[in-house]
């Protein structure tokens, strides 16, 4: 019966190495996947907005593609007399 009095008194002490056990785990992974890729670069400084710009539709649906989109001339077939 002993067994189940310990129980209570030592789940929190429990849950803590876990997490802590967890936690390094996690670290150790981190590392390992920063070390393999090495530093990143912030390309952010780039892609920062212009205030001076108004917010356009067309720059929210399509914001890769720099300055105003060109349409072509279409042709006119019809015949003109």
């Amino acid at each position: 019966m002993g067994i189940h009095y310990d129980y209570k008194s030592t789940k929190s002490a429990k849950l803590m190495e876990k997490q802590a056990k967890r936690e390094k785990k996690l670290a150790e992974k981190k590392a390992k996947r920063l070390a393999k890729e090495g530093p990143k670069k912030d390309d952010n400084k780039d892609k920062a907005l212009d205030a001076s710009k108004p917010i356009t539709l067309d720059f929210l649906t399509n914001p890769n593609k720099e300055g105003k989109k060109k349409f072509k001339k279409k042709k006119n077939f019809s015949k003109k007399k």
